[in-house]
């Protein structure tokens, strides 16, 4: 893995987590780590373990240069549509950089260009780029913290073990007890959605 893709700029890497969800936002964060930053632990989140993303959560936090993280909740993700929340949350994120980056490294292959900023679109780039695998290891442990603490106010959900994903256990827990604030009424939350009123619970 190699930290940035433009050697001679001040480059941040961005990514977001949770996309996929049915509940709670879509979180993302922007990271610029030092050009001799150096472990051999750092990876794309997806790929580690929750103990290991949590310890390396501290590392980046403490050596990054700059880092941001935001969230997009799911009354403004339904506004607008997960893509363009996505790229409104990495936007945010990096505007709360205290180090202003010279060129953007994207996971994933579309972005909305940021201000006057150059970017690149990298496929895979949380496995490829530092930088990058830095911003989705805290865009998902952010993420996970918030479902967690969420999941104690609604615990029928199993929030603290999916985090918001279309598991069959929440799934199940929707056709019971119905949906709450927190869930993204424009996605598809039930397979047979389209048969029946979807049922709300308090928020």
């Amino acid at each position: 893995m190699i930290l940035k893709h433009q050697n001679n700029l001040i480059e941040c890497g961005t990514d977001e987590a949770g996309r996929g969800c049915l509940a709670g936002p879509v979180t993302a964060a922007a990271v610029i780590m030092p050009p001799k930053f150096k472990t051999g632990l750092i990876n794309d989140s997806k790929l580690l373990s929750s103990k290991t993303r949590s310890a390396l959560r501290e590392i980046i936090i403490n050596e990054a240069l700059a880092f941001g993280i935001t969230h997009i909740f799911p009354k403004e993700i339904d506004e607008i549509n997960i893509l363009n929340a996505s790229f409104k949350a990495m936007h945010l994120a990096i505007d709360q950089l205290s180090l202003r980056p010279e060129h953007i490294l994207v996971d994933g292959n579309r972005f909305n260009k940021y201000k006057n900023c150059s970017h690149d679109c990298m496929v895979k780039g949380d496995s490829r780029f530092l930088n990058i695998a830095a911003a989705s290891i805290l865009a998902k442990t952010e993420r996970d913290l918030y479902m967690e603490a969420l999941a104690l106010k609604f615990p029928v959900y199993s929030w603290q073990q999916n985090k918001g994903y279309p598991t069959k256990a929440h799934r199940q827990a929707i056709r019971e007890f119905g949906i709450t604030s927190h869930h993204r009424k424009s996605f598809r939350l039930l397979p047979e959605q389209y048969t029946f009123q979807l049922n709300h619970t308090e928020t």
